[in-house]
């Protein structure tokens, strides 16, 4: 996972890894588990996850 020094500032140092994200028909993005294939987690706002790489 990414690291955040110093702890509290609610900053992300780095990309978030073994995770990508893709859009769904509905507009929403979902995060995936890059090793598995396994879907994670959906965002309900329709924002991208932030620091997690795109899909194509």
């Amino acid at each position: 996972m990414a690291t955040n020094p110093p702890v509290g500032d609610n900053q992300r140092k780095g990309a978030v890894r073994q995770r990508s994200q893709t859009q769904i028909l509905s507009g929403h993005w979902v995060k995936r588990n890059a090793e598995t294939g396994q879907f994670m987690n959906v965002k309900a706002d329709k924002t991208p996850f932030k620091g997690v790489r795109k899909e194509k």
